[in-house]
């Protein structure tokens, strides 16, 4: 079980009492078993992974590392004792831990490499961290909020890179727990994924030196109420990084899908690059800097062991892969960097 008062301390320290006094029951409300049928055995599977020791960790190369390969296939070792007071040989926890990880398919934010096991994601969320990583204000004793942040991979590169409390949102439970097992192999960090929406967080809160929006804004009905949402958040003078989906266009155009955009059925506005630009302006944010436009590939999206359903090949045009299945641009997403004042 995560313990969440060092986050509860951070946040009365940011001047985000309103929060840190609701958050206990927005979190109990959260978790609760009930709401969701398979979340007590994703808990359970969580529960049941040992706490192993950990002699290497890195936050700052491409795939999240934990622990090494040699921690868990050494048979002359003692044993370990499992959670459950079981004693397993460490010759049997790799792959017993390899078990555990594919139970919590699909993965889909990463790579990970977990005691030697390669997570090979969906996605791979490096590249995008890799293209917008030198824009950024350093994140060093940052207090930053990742929204939509899936598992979690992007929160632990930017405790990689410095920042003082992560907090991740994201309203599906899988991505939740598959954090939180990641979390139990790393030990306690200030690091954490909250199972809501930016919607749960209070309004005017303005606590946050930094707030990441990757891969979010075109899910939303309202573009321009997410904008707000997002400057909400921060403080006086704090860097929004926005990553989204784009087309190509001049000011004012925007793509609307009638039904489906890529298969998915929750995609709503794809604006241009100046339209998206004109939109943090309306909404009050200052010093706006258009730093990647990238079309992603089948290479960065694509189905793997650990993640078997259709991915990006499967959404396009099999005979033109610059347009989607319906006839639309193909995925091309920017990264935009705005200020509050």
């Amino acid at each position: 079980m995560i313990d969440y008062q060092p986050l509860y301390d951070a946040l009365i320290e940011a001047k985000a009492d309103a929060w840190a006094k609701i958050l206990p029951q927005q979190l109990e409300r959260g978790f609760d078993q009930a709401k969701h049928g398979d979340l007590a055995q994703w808990q359970a599977l969580v529960d049941s992974v040992p706490e192993l020791p950990v002699a290497y960790r890195a936050l700052d190369a491409d795939a999240v590392q934990i622990g090494c390969s040699d921690d868990l296939i050494d048979d002359s070792m003692d044993t370990i004792e499992h959670c459950q007071g079981e004693l397993i040989r460490p010759g049997r926890l790799k792959s017993a831990l390899h078990s555990q990880l594919k139970a919590l398919h699909p993965w889909r934010k990463g790579p990970y490499n977990l005691f030697g096991i390669n997570i090979d994601t969906e996605w791979r969320s490096d590249w995008k961290w890799n293209r917008l990583k030198d824009h950024i204000a350093p994140l060093e004793y940052r207090l930053v909020l990742d929204v939509g942040c899936g598992n979690g991979y992007h929160c632990w590169r930017m405790l990689g890179a410095g920042a003082k409390t992560v907090v991740g949102i994201d309203p599906m439970l899988l991505n939740v727990m598959q954090f939180q097992l990641v979390r139990k192999l790393y030990g306690e960090a200030p690091v954490y994924v909250l199972p809501m929406g930016i919607e749960d967080m209070p309004i005017g809160l303005k606590a946050f030196d930094t707030v990441f929006s990757m891969g979010v804004l075109y899910h939303r009905r309202s573009p321009i109420d997410h904008l707000m949402e997002l400057r909400d958040c921060l403080k006086p003078g704090g860097e929004l990084v926005l990553e989204t989906l784009v087309i190509d266009g001049g000011l004012g155009q925007v793509l609307l899908p009638e039904d489906r955009y890529a298969r998915m059925r929750n995609v709503w506005f794809l604006p241009s690059c100046d339209t998206l630009i004109s939109w943090l302006k309306r909404c009050g944010f200052k010093n706006i800097r258009l730093v990647d436009v990238t079309v992603t590939s089948i290479e960065e999206q694509r189905t793997t062991e650990w993640m078997t359903f259709n991915s990006l090949k499967d959404f396009l045009d099999a005979e033109n892969p610059q347009l989607t299945c319906e006839g639309l641009p193909a995925p091309k997403r920017a990264v935009v960097i705005a200020n509050v004042v």
